[in-house]
C-alpha cells in the first residue's frame, strides 16, 4: 500500500488575518476474494466506465470528473454542507482522486466563507496482494487539508480551538467515509466480475 501523499504547504500571509489549518488523514484496507474477472483489470478501468458508487452523494460531470455531496457537518453552531468537485486519474494499480474545487452550502455565514478558504485533498485507491494466497486487498489512503480565514465575528475563539474542533470533525468524517467507500467498491467489483454490465450505483440500501 502506498503512503498517503503529503498535502501542500499552506500559503503564508503577511497581514493580520488569522488562518486556521484543518487536517485529517485516513488509511484503510479491505481483503476480498478475486472473482471470475481480475481485480487488476477492474482497477485499471478508465474513469468513463466507473459506476457512480453512491448515486445519492456522487454525480458524474464528465468522463473524469465527479461532484460529491459530503452531507451535513456540525462545526460549532453551524451546519456546513460541502460540495466537492474531483478528478479521477487512473494508474496501473488503481485510481487517484484529486480535489478540484470545494463549495460550502448552508447558512448565509457559511456561504460567505466560500472566498475565505483553500482546500487540498487526495485519495489514492490501490489493489495489492492480500494476507492469504487466495485473497487480494483494496486500500484507500486519503488526506485532506483546509486553510480557513477566521471571520472577524469569530475573533473571540482561539485559532487553536477552531483547529482542534475542525480537525476532529473532518477526522470523524474520513473515519466513516473511507471504510464505507471500500465496501461500496468491493460490491461494485463483485457485480462487474460476475459479468453484470449495468454499472448500477451501489447505494446505501445495498450495503
Amino acid at each position: 500500500m502506498s503512503t498517503a501523499p503529503t498535502v501542500q504547504d499552506v500559503p503564508t500571509t503577511s497581514d493580520s488575518r488569522r488562518i486556521a489549518v484543518l487536517r485529517a488523514q485516513k488509511s484503510a484496507t479491505l481483503a476480498l476474494r478475486e472473482g471470475p474477472r481480475p481485480l487488476a483489470e477492474y482497477m485499471a478501468l478508465p474513469a468513463s466506465q466507473y459506476s457512480v458508487l453512491d448515486a445519492k452523494r456522487i454525480e458524474r460531470i464528465d468522463d473524469d470528473t465527479f461532484r460529491c455531496y459530503v452531507g451535513g457537518l456540525k462545526l460549532f453552531n453551524f451546519a456546513v454542507y460541502p460540495v466537492l468537485t474531483v478528478s479521477v486519474i487512473v494508474t496501473e494499480r488503481g485510481p487517484t482522486v484529486k480535489l478540484l474545487s470545494t463549495k460550502l452550502e448552508g447558512s448565509p455565514a457559511v456561504v460567505a466563507a466560500n472566498d475565505r478558504f483553500t482546500a487540498t485533498m487526495t485519495n489514492d485507491v490501490r489493489w495489492n496482494t492480500g494476507p492469504a494466497p487466495d485473497l487480494l486487498e483494496l486500500g484507500s489512503d486519503t488526506s485532506i487539508q483546509v486553510a480557513l480565514e477566521v471571520p472577524g465575528w469569530f475573533q473571540m475563539v482561539p485559532v487553536s480551538a477552531i483547529e482542534r474542533t475542525g480537525c476532529s470533525v473532518m477526522q470523524r468524517v474520513l473515519n466513516k467515509m473511507v471504510p464505507k467507500f471500500l465496501k461500496q467498491l468491493q460490491a461494485d467489483y463483485e457485480l462487474w466480475a460476475s459479468g453484470d454490465g449495468s454499472r448500477k450505483p451501489i447505494g446505501d440500501g445495498q450495503l
